[in-house]
């Protein structure tokens, strides 16, 4: 049941597209394990803008990072053996990285050179890191999602702060997949892919995680929410990857708007950019593309805190 009627829709526009000299479809150890054995020439996940307003992008299953220029000119930073999938740029130029093989990764984009942050929760291997988001004051909050779904809901939610000290706020949650913080409201909101929803964590009370809830309900699909971002306003935008849209909605759960995809279904993450901060860069990992929509609200700054 839905309490709301449909909110109105707009179509992204196609920004710019993987090229074709990136392009080489194979079977590889992730597609094998997360696209059914599909042979794949790429997965596009974690886009972020540094200061100069050039996006930055994974590909999972090849261990690539690319850097977008504001032309849509593609540029190959780096190439491991790893499967990174979220990304932030810090306050201080590092580029940081949760990879699915290997934990939270540090990335020197001047230099190309890459190597690991933290590996391993008190010397237990992570599920599957998958997205993370810096606080205002350093501190960063990070996904472990694995293969973790309602057949087994023991994802976690992780704090890395500036001391280097970890600690885990949540391991109850199936699927726990992109992440972003409010410091307007100072909460996390989560995406929980395979329960279809959006979770809320109220921070402020120290060391004691209590009162995690439920602020979006999605209608399910072939996916579910995948990236989240924010908007001056609170407003939060969910990638619905596997119904090839983003939801906008209010700061309390109210559905203002549907971002209609242009090409593929497979949405799987999301950044603001552009001029003014007022464009929304959402990664297509079907076709490997980078879609763009204007938005009416500035996205949140990601460097308040420098």
């Amino acid at each position: 049941m839905s309490f709301f009627a449909a909110p109105a829709s707009v179509e992204t526009t196609v920004f710019t597209r993987l090229p074709e000299r990136f392009r080489h479809k194979r079977r590889t150890a992730w597609a094998d394990g997360n696209r059914q054995g599909k042979e794949i020439d790429s997965f596009l996940e974690g886009p972020s803008f540094d200061r100069q307003g050039r996006l930055y992008v994974t590909d999972i299953p090849y261990g690539r990072i690319f850097r977008i220029s504001t032309q849509g000119e593609w540029e190959l930073v780096c190439e491991y053996d790893g499967w990174p999938n979220g990304l932030k740029v810090h306050r201080d130029g590092r580029i940081f990285i949760t990879d699915y093989k290997r934990g939270i990764m540090v990335l020197n984009p001047d230099t190309g050179s890459i190597e690991p942050c933290l590996e391993t929760a008190g010397s237990e291997g992570f599920k599957g890191v998958n997205d993370l988001v810096f606080a205002p004051n350093g501190d960063m909050y990070f996904t472990d999602q694995g293969q973790t779904g309602l057949q087994d809901p023991s994802g976690r939610v992780y704090r890395l702060d500036g001391q280097g000290n970890l600690s885990c706020l949540l391991n109850t949650i199936p699927s726990p997949n992109g992440i972003v913080f409010d410091p307007n409201l100072n909460h996390l909101l989560i995406a929980v892919t395979r329960a279809q929803q959006i979770w809320r964590i109220p921070l402020g009370n120290g060391s004691i995680t209590s009162k995690v809830g439920v602020f979006a309900q999605l209608h399910g699909g072939l996916g579910g929410p995948d990236g989240l971002a924010l908007d001056e306003q609170s407003n939060l935008y969910i990638a619905h990857t596997g119904f090839g849209s983003v939801w906008k909605l209010s700061k309390v759960g109210e559905p203002l708007q549907r971002i209609v995809s242009c090409a593929g279904i497979s949405n799987t993450n999301l950044a603001f950019g552009g001029e003014g901060n007022r464009s929304l860069f959402i990664t297509e990992s079907e076709t490997g593309s980078i879609l763009k929509v204007d938005t009416s609200t500035p996205g949140l700054a990601m460097y308040s805190h420098s």
